[in-house]
């Protein structure tokens, strides 16, 4: 069996809710809860799922931005859910994160030279030469040039602005790459184009990649392996091309009948209707998370939480149907 990267097991984050001691309760917000899953090394796999599902609170906690409320990261064979700071220092160096809004990530007040410079500075030994030559060819391989190695970030373009980020975390040569929705708010065009880069870094650099998004058209083009999130929840997981042809859990089927296409009409029978909003983090519903919203739904829904389990060929979802 191929040996595992990244192997995620029932990991939780919660958040501390609004309220207090001194309004008698502490509620928690429960971003995460019990989400499990694999990653083999050079394949790309795909989080999607409605805004506050928990996809970017998993990206931040498996790199240890938030600390894990309870189960386990391993990377690499190690378990590095809790590291003490500088072994998760080093850490950091061989997982690297990609901001949705690359800008906010960048130093305004610093130059590109030194931006890039900064995590060779903080993570290696090396000499000012070297680090100089390895920022010039970190820039060329995400098709910037040297001449841009004296200007502010505010200089460039939202598509180069996710370049040079792109740039700097390459510079410290990572195995696993997470990538939080790396194409919003850019043009169809430029979004092409960066898209073309991460599979051309990825070839070059034996990358593996998370790749967060909601935008379905792009998740299926650039994963192998996908997760439905919802609610904290992984609700299906498997191939990208199988889960497209043939989605089994009713919430992954109304995710994909939204994809607004030409020729879908509106009231066309491809479309499925579903009504409310997602549900309180600080206050689920009892049994399954979906079954408020969901058109299938029984009275074991309301009780009971289904339990994630294998619904096929590599194929696994959260559903009491028999959905095989």
């Amino acid at each position: 069996m191929q040996e595992l990267i990244l192997d995620v097991q029932r990991l939780r984050k919660y958040f501390k809710g609004p309220g207090g001691f001194l309004e008698g309760r502490v509620s928690f917000l429960k971003a995460l809860d019990g989400v499990s899953f694999q990653v083999f090394p050079g394949e790309t796999f795909g989080f999607v799922g409605e805004s506050g599902c928990g996809k970017s609170t998993l990206g931040k906690t498996i790199l240890g931005i938030y600390r894990a409320t309870g189960g386990h990261v391993i990377f690499k064979g190690r378990d590095i859910t809790r590291l003490p700071r500088k072994q998760a220092i080093r850490i950091r160096s061989e997982i690297q994160y990609v901001y949705q809004d690359p800008g906010s990530s960048l130093d305004p007040h610093w130059k590109i030279r030194k931006i890039l410079a900064e995590p060779l500075h903080i993570h290696t030994h090396m000499k000012r030469v070297a680090i100089e030559e390895r920022t010039r060819e970190m820039l060329k391989a995400v098709g910037l040039g040297e001449e841009h190695l004296g200007l502010y970030p505010h200089e460039f373009s939202g598509g180069q602005q996710r370049r040079l980020g792109l740039a700097r975390i390459l510079c410290l040569n990572p195995s696993l790459v997470i990538l939080d929705e790396p194409t919003s708010g850019l043009d169809v065009s430029v979004q092409a184009t960066i898209l073309k880069l991460f599979l051309d870094l990825k070839s070059r650099f034996n990358l593996t990649y998370l790749f967060i998004s909601h935008n379905l058209s792009v998740v299926r083009m650039m994963c192998q392996r996908l997760a439905v999130m919802y609610a904290g929840k992984i609700m299906e997981m498997g191939d990208t091309p199988a889960v497209f042809e043939r989605p089994i859990h009713p919430y992954t089927q109304f995710l994909l009948s939204a994809i607004p296409t030409i020729e879908k009409k509106t009231g066309s029978s491809e479309e499925i209707p579903l009504s409310g909003e997602p549900p309180n983090p600080e206050d689920f519903p009892p049994g399954c998370r979906f079954h408020p919203r969901c058109p299938h739904a029984m009275d074991r829904c309301k009780k009971e939480a289904p339990e994630f389990r294998l619904q096929g060929k590599d194929r696994w979802s959260a559903c009491h149907l028999d959905l095989k």
